[in-house]
């Protein structure tokens, strides 16, 4: 290498060096050419060529590689100090530094509609049947389940203890515990001492005693309080002891003791809020609620942690599949999607689901408002994706968050029977009741 340098730089100084002469004349010796009253004229000096400048470059930068330097800033850094600013941005103006309990619910965006398309996520209680706003949910069902004691206090204690309580393994351990007492008193009916169950017990105050509804299930099932004296104490105990009634009934406890180990929380349902359109050029413009966005404290802590692991990532290649892998756990935060049906004519039916839902539910969704709901059809996504009904995707894992519009066809293999049979589709779609209520997307 150096002597390529070597080479370079006297090949500059030659080319500068002006006219030479020969060997057998004088150094005094002027040259015929040139006047004795004008000095000798210098040529301008050239640079190396393209080539040269190249491979000068090459080497240079080996030779940088080689020699140990200080660690300067990277794109890394700057990357990473770019993304802290922001995140300090984002917690400043929204206020989630100072108020870690509250939520952020960034203002929705006004694309082309006054009001939004869908005022809010709405639920339906399963046992009243009403629709209820996302924070009115956990309310209204409480008071439902409490109501319910009037007229079923077994149903009703029972779905206290599931909905009430939310650590599901301490209630599993309770119920367990109140189903191996009721086993005991069922296999061995004659023996009184399966019949009663101190309160004090440190089993019973672990497990049972510290979960919500067990007190009342008990009552309703047969027990009753009563003070029973304990050998080799002064004092009477506190004993919940089954009533000769419920042991003359040992099918009555089996059944119960079946409800309360098959039954589950009761939730609110997410509610469809379907609505159908008009055909509109916005059919591709949503205007979600902030209810699709709003992030906890918790959420919010999360997400800077996954913006902080991306800024990692990007200094590291990965292959398609990683790249996959990422963009499908990005969707993932996303709780709702609204989703839209274009059908031939135009018309547009919409429909809120979770986005943890499988494809199966909007197929379901899309053949409850068809007249012919037997015929085979498909829904394609932008660019003419088909999605597939038995592929048992979730939303988010095909992309369909927080909102996506999908066209509606017939299935082509059975538009050709029908047209080979001499017939055609029936040009209405939709059911009657929909197309009555249907309303102007704007």
């Amino acid at each position: 290498m150096k002597k390529f340098f070597q080479e370079v730089k006297a090949d500059i100084k030659f080319k500068s060096a002006g006219p030479g002469q020969r060997l057998t004349e004088s150094a005094g010796e002027k040259i015929p050419k040139e006047k004795p009253s004008q000095p000798a004229h210098r040529q301008p000096r050239q640079g190396p060529t393209d080539e040269a400048q190249m491979a000068a470059a090459a080497a240079l930068a080996r030779l940088e590689q080689k020699l140990p330097r200080a660690r300067g800033p990277t794109s890394q850094d700057s990357i990473r100090n770019q993304v802290r600013k922001e995140l300090g941005a984002e917690a400043a103006v929204s206020g989630i530094l100072e108020a870690p309990g509250t939520s952020m619910v960034p203002e929705p965006k006004e694309e082309g509609s006054a009001h939004p398309v869908v005022p809010a996520v709405c639920f339906t209680c399963p046992l009243t049947g009403a629709t209820l706003r996302k924070d009115e949910r956990d309310a209204c069902i409480k008071a439902a389940i409490l109501s319910h004691f009037s007229t079923d206090p077994v149903a009703a204690s029972i779905m206290k203890i599931h909905t009430f309580n939310k650590d599901r393994d301490r209630v599993k351990l309770g119920v367990d515990t109140i189903a191996k007492y009721l086993d005991n008193i069922c296999l061995h009916p004659e023996e009184e001492k399966y019949r009663k169950i101190k309160l004090q017990n440190k089993v019973f105050q672990e497990r049972i005693n510290c979960l919500e509804g067990t007190q009342e299930f008990f009552e309703a099932i047969g027990f009753q309080k009563a003070l029973l004296q304990v050998p080799d104490q002064e004092g009477p105990e506190e004993f919940y002891v089954l009533s000769e009634a419920a042991l003359a009934q040992p099918q009555s406890l089996e059944r119960h003791k079946e409800q309360l180990q098959s039954a589950e929380p009761v939730r609110a349902s997410l509610a469809r809020q379907r609505r159908l359109f008009r055909p509109s050029p916005l059919a591709s413009q949503f205007d979600l609620p902030g209810d699709f966005f709003s992030l906890t404290a918790e959420e919010v802590r999360r997400e800077q942690r996954l913006r902080s692991e991306a800024v990692e990532r990007l200094s590291v290649l990965r292959t398609k599949a990683m790249r996959e892998r990422e963009e499908r756990r990005e969707m993932r935060r996303y709780t709702y999607t609204l989703l839209r049906v274009r059908f031939p004519d135009g018309c547009l039916l919409q429909g809120t689901f979770y986005a943890r839902e499988r494809v199966a539910a909007l197929y379901g969704f899309v053949r409850e408002a068809l007249q012919n709901d037997w015929l085979p059809f498909e829904l394609l996504a932008s660019g003419g994706q088909k999605v597939c009904e038995d592929e048992n995707l979730a939303f988010s894992e095909c992309g369909l968050v927080p909102s996506a519009l999908l066209t509606f066809s017939w299935d082509a293999a059975v538009l050709e029977d029908i047209k080979a049979a001499g017939t055609n589709p029936d040009s209405s779609i939709l059911k009657p009741e929909l197309l009555s209520a249907m309303e102007k997307l704007s």
